[in-house]
């Protein structure tokens, strides 16, 4: 008898026995650095003569290991190849399916210490963050099997005299991932998980700042002996492969979480018709957010300062549904102000392995992408926190606050993805709800208040697609809180719910007389 979905329990690293058990896993983990790693096509593993490098971006000089590239010659046999296998892998009961990923989370169970390495060596994740990571992964493993189970046989359809009536879904086909850099584990096997248990195959384009993490899920289904072709890795340059597999005819869907620039080029490449293709492609986007936090008045001040400060400053800002903003009622400005930059100066900055609150940034890229921020924002605010880099051997940046920033300013207005706040006072409650709505984006919100008045006008008015009513606007959990986002967030594509493998499918109707 199979158990009720429950989340997994994230680790305790103040009990000793996990801190050892860490510790020896970054070690172990340690020795495996520098190794190269293969394409994936059919099942065949590929080295090849072209590497990418993934670096520890808070240890620029340690190689976590070099990753062969895909050219268009590949993409294609990965394509070809996911293809064929569709053909078999489709016929596969969802129940067999499910115990693909069945066999994986239980896997991960088992090494999640060394799966939480990993995320610390390749993207800069401190434990916590590592942790959750990989819990994250183990959830929607068993989450969506148990959900394909749910949905694999006949559905309830209204009875019909004289007639038996059956409706299934069936798969949609191959399917393109592009997952993100900043969930690496969690988000990449979420989606790719999603749509394998759908019945559909899948050409995985990992993010090029991590990729090693995603071959390491990629060797964990070849250990629990999925199928030849059902699952194909092919890293690779965006500009070589990215728009050749997104417009290939045979591609029937993009799974694409990311940046909205880059969301809305796949949306606008893909609703063009290539010669040979009998569908509309599917996309199933999630594209960011610029999310906020409102304080009224009735708040308890002291939680509500602590939840802005975890979700601006959570993997350093780098989450798609951190609280960049906070919003707060004039009557209670000055003080929540005050505890934020208290809060926010004791957050310690230094190397992940050594646990430290913030670590470093990705890259280059959004390093020097943060940093104009700043400076845009000593423009549009007063400097209350941080405002510079930080020391260490990496992409290290100071938790910075910003204060009295205007609603309309390009802080309060762009994602900035990175350790950056801006603080905006209103007038009145309305008036926070308005300034929170005023973005083009629409994906996580929170309120702190005890007026339940304020928090009713909030539930109607607030347009995100999650809203969290005092606490922090992070840390959604598979199957609490499915996730997904309006307007530029995406497709409101609710990642973790009951409706997401819903996305991966096609509804099938037979009907016969008797």
């Amino acid at each position: 008898m199979m158990i009720d979905f429950r989340n997994e329990p994230f680790t305790d690293f103040t009990v000793e026995a996990n801190k050892q058990a860490m510790e020896a896993a970054l070690a172990k983990v340690k020795d495996q650095l520098g190794r190269t790693y293969p394409l994936v096509i059919d099942g065949d593993k590929r080295v090849t003569e072209k590497l990418g490098q993934s670096i520890n971006p808070g240890q620029t000089d340690q190689l976590v290991g070099n990753m062969s590239q895909a050219n268009a010659d590949l993409a294609l046999q990965a394509i070809a190849a996911a293809d064929t296998a569709f053909n078999s892998w489709k016929l596969v009961s969802p129940e067999e399916r499910a115990g693909y990923l069945f066999k994986a989370a239980a896997i991960i169970r088992r090494r999640k210490f060394e799966y939480c390495a990993w995320l610390v060596y390749e993207v800069g994740k401190n434990w916590g963050e590592a942790d959750a990571d990989v819990a994250e992964a183990i959830d929607f493993l068993e989450f969506y099997a148990r959900e394909m189970i749910r949905l694999g046989g006949p559905q309830p359809l209204t009875p019909y005299e004289g007639e038996h009536n059956q409706l299934t879904y069936i798969p949609l086909g191959v399917g393109v991932v592009i997952p993100p850099w900043n969930f690496p584990f969690a988000i990449m096997a979420g989606m790719t998980s999603a749509a394998i248990v759908s019945g559909n195959t899948v050409v995985l384009k990992p993010a090029s700042t991590c990729p090693v993490i995603a071959a390491k899920f990629v060797e964990l289904m070849e250990e629990v002996g999925l199928p030849a072709g059902v699952l194909n890795f092919i890293p690779g340059s965006g500009a070589e492969i990215g728009d050749l597999i997104v417009d290939h005819p045979r591609t029937r869907f993009i799974s694409f979480t990311g940046s909205r620039d880059v969301g809305l080029r796949i949306n606008e490449r893909m609703a063009k018709t290539s010669e040979g293709q009998i569908w509309i492609k599917r996309l199933i986007a999630e594209m960011g957010g610029k999310d906020g936090i409102v304080v009224d008045a009735s708040a308890n001040l002291e939680e509500a300062a602590t939840a802005i400060v975890q979700s601006a400053f959570g993997f350093q800002g780098q989450k798609c549904s951190a609280g960049s903003r906070a919003i707060i009622h004039q009557e209670v400005y000055d003080r929540v102000l005050e505890l934020i930059i208290d809060k926010t100066k004791q957050l310690q900055v230094g190397t992940a392995d050594t646990n430290a609150a913030i670590g470093p940034v990705i890259d280059q890229n959004a390093y020097e992408k943060i940093l104009e921020y700043i400076e845009i924002g000593r423009g549009e605010g007063r400097l209350a926190a941080g405002g510079s880099i930080a020391e260490g051997n990496g992409y290290y940046i100071q938790p910075t606050v910003f204060a009295d920033v205007a609603a309309d300013a390009t802080i309060m207005q762009e994602e900035i993805f990175g350790p950056v706040l801006a603080v905006c006072k209103a007038e009145n409650y309305k008036q926070a709800i308005d300034i929170f709505n005023n973005t083009e984006y629409g994906l996580t919100g929170s309120v702190f208040s005890h007026n339940r008045e304020n928090l009713e006008y909030a539930r109607v008015h607030m347009h995100c697609g999650n809203l969290y009513f005092n606490r922090k606007c992070t840390g959604a959990l598979v199957g609490v809180h499915p996730f997904g986002g309006f307007n530029m967030s995406g497709t409101d594509s609710k990642a973790g719910g009951r409706d997401y493998l819903l996305l991966f499918t096609q509804a099938k109707l037979v009907s016969e007389k008797w």
